[in-house]
């Protein structure tokens, strides 16, 4: 496998979206010195660069990763707004997503950029925690889907002319949260510029999740770009702690294999959902995915 191996940038946070004591050009040359091939950042203003623009946001990550060779930049863009009913809220959605689309490509040579919708809450307060199967998808209609496609489908145009690609992160509280409808989603939006970003680590916090397998199946074509995290589940408990990417339950032996078979040759990122030194974290689940390349070999 020759995938690119990307840091998520949440493994240099240490305060919500502060990097503490770190600069971007910090965080950036810590991970190419790991071996780390990118960063999947943050799509909106991140708390120690909260006074600029989102275009000197970029042109910051720019500097900072100049000199570090073919050095992938992604960022996530949260849509918010895309199913409202208020045509209004949409169409200045669709402008600023596009807007900030053109600015990553631009200025940090972005060819793919995670993505999600809006959250979308059960309405009942009665729901156990964490109630994830309540939410997102579960508390979706068809008219949620189909003004999120519409919003989508608009800026997927728009995509298409500058060459950047979104996927869809498969994550709670989205109606993008579990296998089928997030590919139902995507068959709406029915654009190359609109693919899925498998996270199978969010997936197992619900109940019978799928196969890690079948999911990838049921992806596709339109899996374009992938996750990597992992957990620990309680016993006698539903519940799981944040673990190492070695050290839980997802094997990702078997999931990179599955990769492989299937001809995956998107990006890989590796996510830090746990705390503690988690520039520790990033040495450390770096070199283990890497050992398992290897064995792949």
């Amino acid at each position: 496998m020759n995938n690119p191996i990307l840091m998520h940038i949440n493994y240099a946070e240490v305060a919500g979206t502060s990097y503490g004591k770190k600069t971007l050009t910090d965080v950036c040359r810590f991970a190419a010195d790991i071996g780390y091939e990118g960063i999947e950042f943050r799509g909106w203003l991140p708390k120690d660069y909260a006074s600029l623009s989102f275009r000197e946001y970029a042109e910051e990550i720019a500097k900072a990763t100049a000199g570090l060779g073919n050095f992938e930049t992604m960022f996530r863009f949260m849509v918010k707004g895309c199913a409202s009913p208020n045509k209004e809220v949409r169409d200045a959605i669709v402008a600023e997503t596009v807007e900030n689309a053109k600015i990553v490509r631009e200025v940090c040579g972005a060819k793919m950029c995670n993505t999600t919708a809006e959250v979308k809450n059960c309405p009942l307060k009665t729901v156990p925690a964490p109630g994830y199967e309540f939410n997102g998808s579960a508390a979706a209609n068809d008219e949620t889907f189909e003004l999120t496609a519409d919003t989508y489908g608009r800026i997927a145009k728009e995509l298409e002319k500058i060459d950047l690609r979104f996927a869809f992160e498969t994550h709670m509280g989205y109606i993008h949260d579990l296998p089928l409808p997030t590919r139902r989603l995507v068959d709406m939006i029915d654009s190359p510029m609109v693919g899925i970003n498998l996270d199978y680590g969010n997936m197992i916090l619900f109940p019978d999740p799928m196969p890690l397998n079948a999911v990838i199946d049921t992806f596709g074509d339109k899996l374009y770009y992938v996750h990597l995290k992992n957990y620990i589940k309680l016993p006698e408990s539903r519940f799981r702690l944040p673990a190492a990417l070695g050290d839980g339950e997802i094997n990702h032996h078997l999931y990179l294999e599955k990769l492989q078979e299937v001809g995956y040759t998107g990006p890989i990122c590796l996510e830090a959902p746990r705390p503690g030194d988690r520039y520790w974290f990033a040495k450390n689940d770096y070199a283990y995915i890497k050992d398992v390349i290897a064995d792949m070999a």
